[in-house]
């Protein structure tokens, strides 16, 4: 087999096609210079057009004023003083002034149009060939004929005496190929002229061209309308929100999970973003005031993370990722965490007392057994009462019930202010356990571990607003942090399992401003720090809820629905739904 057989073959070559080309690049760089060459070549025509009409007026304005020169009374007593003559004076003066003015011809006539000089000495004594009669009138007369020289640029001026009469007439001619000489001549100068203003626009349009290859990345139109398609259909497709901002900080564009995340719609496109999110952390993430990656913000009832690239033309795009529920799920697992550790130590708690109570009854000190249950179920049955005593609203009681239990495993008195009472009238029990259980879960962070450490918390209705107060004997907060504990995304306790922390305070104020509250914190009298949140119209009012009760309900007993073992993974669960 020779070796042009074992070759393998080649592949076909492709055909080069010759048309229109497809790069944005080549056609804008064609296109200006064919507007450009277009523009050359129109000023060219427009200025060329008038030219030629120039330099006939102009020929014909120096004929004619070479007549006016040459018709002097002394050449009309010389034209009076004898026959015409190819010697005579008249001629003599003619030819003089023909050569000097560089004139194709001067021919003086009289009256009757006979040549009196002429360039050909044998056309004297002859009838003019064309028309003199307006001139002979006494009118001037510029004009482009043709006679026996040619096609020539002619002017005539009537010839008079010393008397003013009438006597003859003066024609000058200029030869028009002089004229066409002079426009032929100035053509090169306009095209080298216009040749410079075709290069230097080509140059500039292959400057901008060059920029705009740059600028759209040497694509082909059609690829940028593909390109255009396609990201509609991605930013309009993706479950992540995204923002898009020019260098000024407005909204350039917002896809529709970006609305979705932040309450908005399209008409915050093209206004500034301070103006459409309004002052917060959220516009402060997106507007790059603050920096860092994966940052924490809350919008509305939605905790947020948000992203930040800068873009090459001084804007930047801004990606959204809702993390409610992962959130919610960490906090519960957090929670979930902190109860077994509770069930832990109550169960060791418990089996001591077990191994009491088998001793005491081993020992047949059956007195001492039963002041012993006695004590021990006192306690627990004692902290519910006082709970329900002056909180009357189940779910909320439940949660101090609840949380008093992790309190106490972890060295902790909480326990109710002696002049808190808060009625059964809650508008919405969910928001004020959220708001209690975070408060409750951060003074117990503050406290643990301390000696003497302890927490009351107090409610106070006015009319239908409730006044809650959480004091503890921890550090206290520096005054210069006292607004910064609310920003979404600030703590100072480390990290849990889900990775985030800083959004418990920052939903309390979130919830008290959504009712037109407040939420803040001062020093406590004693030290430590005291929260204070302030909720209107928590409360229904009395009457609508006397009718509420009349209303038959399925209710639980308190006592059951009190006990700390039963309620507290419960409530505990829900104050840390929302954190």
């Amino acid at each position: 087999m020779s070796p042009a057989q074992t070759r393998p073959p080649r592949p076909c070559a492709r055909r080069r096609r010759f048309g229109w080309p497809q790069r944005v690049f080549s056609q804008v760089l064609l296109m200006q210079l064919a507007i450009a060459a277009g523009v050359t070549v129109l000023a060219t025509g427009l200025f060329l057009a008038p030219l030629s009409a120039q330099l006939d007026d102009q020929a014909m304005r120096r004929a004619l004023a070479i007549a006016g020169t040459t018709a002097s009374p002394r050449l009309a007593a010389d034209l009076t003083g004898g026959p015409p003559s190819a010697r005579g004076p008249v001629q003599t003066e003619a030819e003089r002034i023909r050569t000097s003015a560089g004139a194709e011809y001067v021919v003086v006539m009289d009256t009757h149009g006979v040549r009196w000089s002429h360039p050909d000495p044998t056309e004297i004594g002859r009838v003019v060939s064309t028309d003199p009669s307006s001139a002979l009138a006494g009118h001037e007369v510029m004009e482009i004929d043709s006679g026996t020289l040619g096609r020539s640029a002619r002017g005539k001026v009537p010839l008079r005496d010393a008397d003013g009469r009438i006597v003859g007439a003066v024609s000058v001619g200029i030869e028009y190929d002089s004229v066409r000489d002079r426009l032929l001549a100035a053509i090169p100068g306009l095209l080298a002229y216009a040749g410079g203003a075709l290069a230097a626009g080509a140059l500039a349009a292959y400057l901008i061209s060059r920029r705009l290859q740059r600028q759209t990345h040497d694509l082909a139109f059609s690829d940028i309308s593909a390109l255009l398609a396609e990201r509609e259909a991605m930013l309009h497709g993706i479950r992540e929100g995204v923002v898009a901002l020019d260098r000024n900080g407005s909204v350039r564009l917002m896809n529709d999970e970006a609305q979705r995340l932040l309450g908005l719609g399209p008409e915050a496109a093209g206004r500034p973003l301070d103006e459409v999110l309004g002052a917060g952390r959220t516009a402060d993430v997106l507007a790059g005031r603050v920096t860092g990656e994966d940052l924490l913000t809350v919008r509305g009832h939605r905790v947020l993370i948000a992203n930040r690239m800068p873009t090459d033309d001084g804007g930047a795009v801004a990606t959204l990722r809702d993390r409610t529920e992962l959130e919610r799920l960490g906090r519960e697992l957090d929670s979930t965490r902190g109860l077994i550790d509770a069930l832990r130590a109550q169960d060791h708690e418990h089996a001591n007392r077990l191994h009491t109570l088998l001793g005491l009854l081993e020992l047949e000190m059956h007195e001492e057994a039963v002041e012993f249950v006695t004590e021990v179920v006192g306690v627990h049955r004692a902290t519910a009462e006082q709970v329900t005593e002056k909180v009357h609203d189940p779910l909320l009681a439940a949660l101090l019930v609840g949380k008093a239990t992790v309190a106490a495993e972890r060295g902790v008195s909480l326990r109710l202010a002696p002049d808190s009472l808060l009625p059964d009238r809650l508008v919405d029990p969910r928001e004020l356990v959220t708001v209690v259980g975070n408060l409750v879960d951060n003074a117990l962070d503050a406290v643990a571990g301390t000696p003497g450490a302890r927490i009351e918390v107090s409610f106070r209705a006015e009319g239908r607003t409730v006044v809650l107060r959480v004091s503890d004997s921890g550090p206290g907060v520096p005054e210069d942090r006292r607004e910064l504990i609310f920003t979404e995304g600030w703590t100072t306790k480390a990290l849990p399992s889900h990775g985030k922390r800083g959004l418990g305070l920052a939903l309390v104020r979130r919830l008290a401003e959504r009712r037109g509250g407040t939420a803040g914190v001062a020093d406590g009298p004693g030290g430590g720090a005291v929260f204070t949140v302030v909720l209107p119209d928590a409360l229904t009012e009395p009457e609508s809820a006397a009718r509420e009760s009349t209303a038959p309900a399925a209710t639980a007993p308190a006592s059951s629905a009190l006990e700390p073992s039963a309620l507290e993974p419960s409530a505990a669960a829900s104050s840390e739904e929302a954190r």
